[in-house]
């Protein structure tokens, strides 16, 4: 699984709490590579993506279609679930993350 957008989204916030409350997230330097927002969503996108692999490899094999093997199906829907349950895991470091933010005192 590709962790790459996860990680710049967990660099990003790093970044974003080690500049203080008074700072604001666009005036720190260095190059910007789209930004938290197109991060996060190209992970749920691939997320989605694996998803409906899995559901499409499922449906072609219920209706018996050649080419389609069990264990395909079963490897997608494996990697399917591995990348939501990743997604959430990102979740909810967000949200702690969110939450260690507004209880900073200033």
């Amino acid at each position: 699984m590709d962790t790459g957008g996860i990680d710049r989204v967990l660099a990003h916030l790093r970044a974003a709490a080690a500049l203080g409350p008074g700072a604001r997230p666009d005036e720190t330097p260095g190059p910007q590579s789209g930004g938290f927002g197109q991060a996060l969503k190209a992970a749920l996108d691939q997320v989605n993506a694996r998803q409906q692999e899995a559901a499409r490899l499922a449906l072609s094999f219920e209706r018996g279609e050649p080419g389609t093997e069990l264990y395909q199906v079963m490897v997608a829907s494996q990697k399917a679930n591995i990348a939501l349950q990743a997604a959430i895991q990102v979740r909810n470091r967000l949200v702690s993350a969110y939450h260690d933010v507004m209880n900073m005192q200033i």
